[in-house]
């Protein structure tokens, strides 16, 4: 059965997977057998760990460097990836705008200015857009592809108001859906995974731990998601497993938005 999960000769592009969460994608597609594209903006020793690791792990990768802000280095990336590899079956979105998961320096509504939305509307929407502009002339090519962006469980419950980053990522799914709709006829889907609060990262890393004690005793799993729990259900829903499901959004926060939906019941 585990059969279905494997990734053998299929190529994956995974944006902002020098570190964090996106070389844990990287890892475990690798894990499943696949070519894996470790993308990066500027840390080119970080990014060559992760692929030694992907190649330690039984998977082929190479990284490329490219700024996913710019439809020129994208399209060349992309362009890049089919003539070297003669393909591209997955894309992950999870290159993100710099941002502190940090409560106590979070900028309030009133002093928040609209250049601050417009950086995390680039770095979240933009940049997928940018990514699936380009990838979406080899997918409907073989008339098959599978995009997996990035959200926040923030989108659903915003326990903390990041203004700027939830409502980019809630953008982002609205995106994913809209482009989901559309896609669909020619055989490609668009789903997203929302996680919750992910530790250790370079984000999250100056979270105290008095707000992250907080969060376990409300998560009903009772722990804090680690990188590798996001990286589960990117591979479900680039797998054939999830073949009949587009325009989803998979919560991976131990259960703390079903937690805060029952609370209001």
């Amino acid at each position: 059965m585990s059969a279905a999960l494997k990734f053998t000769g299929k190529v994956v592009l995974v944006t902002g997977s020098s570190r964090g969460i996106g070389a844990e994608i990287a890892r475990g597609f690798a894990r499943e057998g696949a070519t894996v594209v470790v993308n990066y903006l500027s840390n080119a020793e970080a990014a060559e760990a992760v692929v030694a690791q992907c190649q330690a792990a039984g998977g082929d990768a190479w990284a490329v460097q490219a700024d996913v802000g710019s439809p020129e280095a994208v399209r060349a990336m992309v362009d890049g990836i089919v003539q070297d590899a003669g393909r591209l079956d997955v894309v992950v979105n999870n290159a993100l705008r710099h941002y502190a998961f940090d409560p106590r320096q979070r900028t309030a509504f009133d002093a928040i200015g609209w250049q601050d939305y417009q950086s995390q509307f680039d770095g979240a929407v933009g940049a997928a857009f940018n990514v699936c502009r380009a990838a979406l002339p080899h997918f409907k090519q073989r008339a098959q592809g599978a995009i997996v962006n990035i959200a926040s469980n923030l989108v659903e419950h915003p326990v903390v108001p990041y203004h700027d980053y939830t409502t980019a990522k809630a953008a982002l799914v609205a995106f994913s859906r809209n482009l989901a709709t559309e896609l669909g006829p020619y055989g490609i889907r668009v789903n997203c995974v929302a996680p919750g609060l992910v530790y250790p990262t370079q984000a999250s890393g100056s979270t105290q731990e008095s707000f992250r004690e907080h969060l376990i005793d409300a998560t009903p799993l009772r722990r804090i998601a680690r990188p590798e729990d996001v990286a589960g259900p990117v591979l479900f829903l680039a797998s054939d497993w999830s073949g009949f499901m587009t325009g989803q959004v998979l919560f991976v926060d131990g259960g703390l938005v079903m937690r805060l939906s029952l609370i209001h019941i």
